[in-house]
Order: structure tokens, then C-alpha cells, then sequence
């Protein structure tokens, strides 16, 4: 779990999540599952390679990670902007691990294209099944 998600987040529940998540595949394993999150909040690079190995055991297919911006000042504040190369390198360490699709650049929002996300989805699960039959 990210060091400071119970700050960020306090009433939230990260291993809670998870299962859910996971539970989602056990009962309809047809059913998309996406996360997102939102860097710059002091998390350490192994945080979130941490978090992509948890949401992949749960089977997750899409992920979604953009920049942190602090809405108000009574919100956390931003610690750091991470780099549009580091959003790439996320995007890729995500791709090898598995995840059908990914998001990753500093203006991503889990909800922007949604439509759209699902078309791509359904794509990608598409050829993986393809290249596993062929």
C-alpha cells in the first residue's frame, strides 16, 4: 500500500479496493476493471510498481495515471510534477505487466473517453486472445 494513501485518502480502504476489484473478475471474469491514480503526491517509484503488481493479481485491465492537482488549499498539496518521461516509463512497466490498456500522462482523468476506452478494450482483450489461440 502507497505510504501516504491513508493521508490522501483517509476513509478509503487500499486492500478493501483490491478485492473488490479482484471479486469483480471471480463472478464475471468478461467484466472490465480499470483503476486510476494520481501521482505527485509524495509516492516513491516502487510505491507504484508496487500498486501495479496489486491491481494486476486482481486481474485489472486498464489503468489510468495522471498528475495530482491540488483543487484547494484545504486539499493535500502537490509534492512533485512528475515528467512526461516518467509518465512513459509508467505507461510501459504497465504494458509489460500486463494491463490491456493504459493511461498515462500528466493531464489523464480516469473518466475523459470512456466510450472510447471501452472500444480499445475490447480490442485489446481481442488480439490477446487471438495471439493465446494462434
Amino acid at each position: 500500500m502507497p505510504g501516504n494513501y491513508l493521508t490522501v485518502r483517509p476513509g478509503a480502504r487500499y486492500f478493501h479496493s483490491i478485492r473488490l476489484l479482484q471479486r469483480v473478475k471471480e463472478l464475471d471474469p468478461t467484466m472490465f476493471t480499470k483503476s486510476g491514480i494520481m501521482v505527485g503526491l509524495g509516492e516513491e517509484r516502487n510505491e507504484v510498481l508496487q500498486l501495479m503488481d496489486d491491481l494486476r493479481t486482481a486481474d485489472v485491465d486498464f489503468l489510468t495515471i495522471g498528475q495530482y492537482l491540488q483543487p484547494t488549499r484545504k486539499h493535500h498539496q502537490v509534492m512533485s510534477f512528475v515528467t512526461p518521461e516518467e509518465f512513459k516509463s509508467y505507461e510501459t512497466v504497465a504494458y509489460a505487466k500486463g494491463f490491456l490498456m493504459v493511461s498515462s500522462s500528466p493531464l489523464t482523468r480516469s473518466s475523459h473517453h470512456a466510450g472510447d476506452d471501452f472500444a480499445r478494450l475490447k480490442a485489446a482483450r481481442e488480439r490477446l486472445v487471438l495471439a493465446k489461440a494462434g
